[in-house]
């Protein structure tokens, strides 16, 4: 079987265990019915996400000049607490701005290879904590904006991390935590215009992956080094595929590369 796109993160539907999909333009893959077969790996040229040209890819799947000028690429999206829609203030484009900023927003803990903090759309629970590799989740606050997120991560990122171990993430070195506990204890340190979105008396949300062998040490495949790659898959966990020689593939880290997929 052959397989031909641009890559863009996997699409993930919740289950146990999670189903993943390889979705391009005319067609799509469910990658858990591959699982220990081979795959093929060929990369063939750039595609920016948003021109559609091939040049380079810059980051999150755009071509340099593309990055520095569309609005879904400003630095609010990483940086949430730099956003300005709820004053009426542009960065590049005050109506998708308004759009994806004014809306509910969720600031959560999430343990895949340790406690983190992160912020996302509530449409975006549980894809967020999924495509980070979570194994287990909670909810810390939900407000109307993405700026109050914003500033209550600033807040909590003081007391833990905002960051995922990718390598232990992938190689299953994670320990179970009682989120219920850690959310009451992080509660004094959410700021005064969040305090009043606490969320009480949720409980934390499991993941199950599909991968029937973590491995013991990861080694990361690049395509722009290693344009042509084979292996078996043998899991998928967050946005990455793991190989049975211990290879592991970001795909979403990887959007914008247009590739031919085989599968024996």
């Amino acid at each position: 079987m052959q397989y031909k796109g641009v890559l863009r993160k996997m699409q993930t539907e919740v289950g146990s265990p999670i189903q993943y999909y390889l979705v391009f333009e005319n067609d799509f893959l469910n990658l858990n019915q591959v699982l220990d077969k081979q795959l093929q790996i060929n990369f063939i040229k750039f595609q920016c996400l948003n021109c559609g040209l091939d040049r380079p890819i810059y980051r999150q799947g755009f071509c340099k000049t593309c990055f520095y000028e569309i609005p879904s690429a400003g630095d609010w999206i990483m940086r949430p607490e730099l956003s300005t829609a709820h004053l009426e203030k542009e960065d590049r484009d005050l109506e998708y701005e308004k759009k994806v900023q004014l809306q509910p927003h969720i600031v959560y803990l999430a343990n895949s290879s340790n406690i983190k903090v992160g912020v996302t759309r509530k449409t975006q629970v549980p894809t967020r904590w999924i495509d980070q590799g979570a194994h287990e989740a909670i909810e810390i606050v939900e407000v109307p904006n993405r700026y109050l997120a914003g500033i209550t991560e600033v807040a909590l990122k003081e007391h833990l991390s905002d960051k995922t171990n990718w390598r232990k993430m992938l190689t299953n070195d994670v320990q179970d935590e009682n989120l219920v506990e850690w959310r009451n204890k992080l509660r004094p340190y959410i700021p005064e215009e969040a305090a009043e979105y606490f969320i009480e008396n949720n409980q934390e949300t499991e993941l199950k992956f599909p991968v029937l062998q973590y491995p013991k040490k990861v080694k990361s495949l690049n395509l722009d080094k290693v344009p042509n790659y084979k292996g078996v898959l043998k899991g998928i966990k967050g946005q990455y595929l793991i190989f049975e020689d211990s290879t592991v593939f970001n795909v979403r880290g990887s959007e914008g590369y247009v590739v031919g997929i085989g599968i024996a």
